[in-house]
């Protein structure tokens, strides 16, 4: 006869008295929850019990008797065995452990068709369970499935304990400690007001947001395209899902809560000692006061870089006309853009005076107000890229078009192909020299281009940093990777058993243990939803817009949602 039977290892250590679980259905498996000591009175262990049932809503039962003999406790052996006549069972199991010894024998004593009880020694196998775990994944009917749910279903009956004043002591899966914390209870009771006045909050928010003014499409483009406006709807979306009343619908939904409420927090402490930095010693009007400069300086550095573009750069010999065009062309951008940065310097420190009290909501406004103003600042690179990339655009899709002149060939607009034409003598003579053309003006221009993009992408790497800080702070689940590191069971992904004991004539014993998730599955898993700040397109399709002189945005798309 194989017997499986489920032992809190927390119980291995308790005074002898009476075994508390049920008996799993469907299999040869028992699961002990408790231990009662002795001394105690059977009616008390009934009525006790049938409490638990009912409010718990396990079936549970007195299982068999355990037994831990010390001195002066000789005959409590045959005392307990004797209790199977009062807790009448198909099968009472009767365990007993040696002090000095890790194992214990375990024998089962089975009732006949007359009532007679017959003693079995089962040789095979008790199990030892080091701690609690999640449900693991398998079929509602396996043993595992069924101990786990008894054991959590069983909460009413961990409220007793070995200390406690009253006629009934015990010990149980978490004698050793429960889970609990003061401030925690605190925190849950205080959660429905704050929650009822963020909602209040949030109900002014929208109903501010919903105002027609706002509604109408430029301001609508406009709040899409800063990164401020992006992320005040985003944490506005959090603070809806924290503040609602519906309860988490599952175990995954929870964890996401938890880490959205571990993330504001740990954000707006970040904002704070920014702030506090800050508005110490003056920071602020140092970083006006090298504002300007530092902009002077950049706007000094693009007119030299421009100059020597004009020039034969590299000893390159470009088109001098087109050249000179082109200089000039920007170089007017660059004096306005300097005219527009002293009409603004006297607002600037106030700028950043009213821009550093952003932090207070968080370290991520701060990051995105910072994105938004080097968006600003850098609008003439922004400017010289466009202009550069669309004529250099406008240039390799003229040649494109007109080398398929050459070969008789056009671009079908209907159906999106290239298809056979024949050219007369005055369309080829056309073409080539406008190819000739073109072509000959193309190196000037991709210099140009060249330059700007280069300039570019070192704006857009910057506001990349920036913006995958932000997503960082905003969907890592600090809450959860924390829960891995300090409580890994917390976090199952299954179990794993090793031999405890495998003495001569006992059981034979498992240490059955929590196996964690992996940390890279905790990420996964419970990582934030939040919108992509990554690169929407592949190494090879950036480098083909780049080919071409197609735009490159920053890297964040408000469209596009990730989970």
């Amino acid at each position: 006869m194989v017997l499986k039977i489920f032992f809190p290892q927390c119980c291995n250590r308790a005074d002898s008295g009476l075994l508390v679980g049920r008996w799993l259905s469907g299999h040869d498996s028992a699961v002990v929850l408790a231990v009662i000591h002795y001394p105690f009175i059977p009616g008390q262990v009934k009525q006790y019990i049938q409490q638990i049932q009912a409010r718990s809503g396990v079936e549970l039962s007195v299982l068999g008797s355990w037994s831990l003999p010390k001195e002066g406790q000789e005959g409590m052996e045959s005392f307990l065995r004797d209790l199977s006549t009062i807790f009448p069972q198909k099968r009472w199991l009767q365990i007993n452990r040696e002090l000095g010894k890790t194992g214990f024998n375990c024998q089962v004593l089975s009732r006949d068709q007359n009532g007679r009880v017959i003693p079995r020694e089962i040789k095979k196998k008790a199990d030892k369970i080091d701690g609690e775990a999640g449900d693991p994944k398998t079929d509602p009917t396996s043993e595992l499935r069924q101990m786990f749910r008894s054991v959590a279903l069983s909460q009413p009956l961990f409220f007793l304990d070995r200390y406690d004043d009253g006629p009934l002591k015990s010990t149980h899966w978490q004698s050793e400690g429960r889970e609990a914390s003061i401030i925690v209870e605190l925190l849950k009771h205080s959660t429905l007001p704050l929650c009822m006045l963020i909602s209040w909050l949030l109900s002014i928010w929208t109903w501010i947001c919903d105002i027609r003014v706002f509604s109408l499409s430029p301001l609508r483009f406009l709040s899409s395209k800063l990164s401020t406006c992006v992320q005040l709807s985003y944490r506005t979306e959090h603070m809806r899902t924290l503040s609602s009343q519906k309860p988490a619908a599952g175990h995954t939904e929870f964890m996401r809560k938890a880490n959205m409420v571990v993330s504001v927090l740990l954000d707006v402490a970040l904002g704070m000692l920014l702030m506090w930095w800050l508005y110490k010693d003056n920071h602020i009007s140092m970083l006006a006061n090298t504002l300007v400069p530092a902009a002077d300086h950049v706007a000094k550095e693009l007119e030299e870089l421009l100059q020597w573009l004009m020039g034969a750069p590299a000893g390159l010999k470009m088109n001098r006309a087109l050249d000179q065009v082109l200089g000039r062309f920007f170089l007017y951008h660059i004096h306005l853009w300097i005219s527009y940065i002293h009409l603004m310097s006297p607002f600037i420190e106030g700028i950043l005076w009213y821009g550093g009290l952003s932090a207070c909501f968080g370290l991520t406004f701060a990051l995105s107000l910072l994105s938004d103003m080097v968006a600003l600042l850098t609008f003439h690179i922004y400017c010289f890229y466009v202009y550069g990339a669309r004529l250099y655009c406008l240039k390799i899709y003229g040649l494109s078009s007109l080398w398929r002149l050459f070969r008789g060939k056009k671009w079908n607009v209907l159906r999106q192909r290239v298809d056979s034409c024949s050219y007369d003598l005055d369309q080829l003579f056309i073409g080539t020299l406008l190819f000739t053309v073109l072509l000959f003006l193309l190196p000037t221009t991709a210099l140009y281009y060249l330059v700007f993009t280069l300039l570019r992408l070192v704006v857009v790497l910057f506001q990349g940093v920036l913006h995958l800080s932000v997503d960082f702070i905003n969907s890592f689940p600090l809450f959860a990777v924390a829960l891995r590191i300090t409580r890994s069971y917390r976090l199952a992904e299954g179990v794993k058993f090793k031999v405890l004991c495998e003495e001569p004539g006992t059981a034979l014993h498992l240490l059955m243990e929590i196996n964690p998730l992996k940390s890279s599955t905790v990420v996964q898993l419970y990582r934030t939803p939040t919108y992509s700040c990554y690169p929407k397109d592949s190494w090879a399709a950036l480098a083909k817009k780049l080919f071409v002189g197609e735009l490159i945005y920053p890297w964040r798309h408000k469209t596009t949602k990730t989970d």
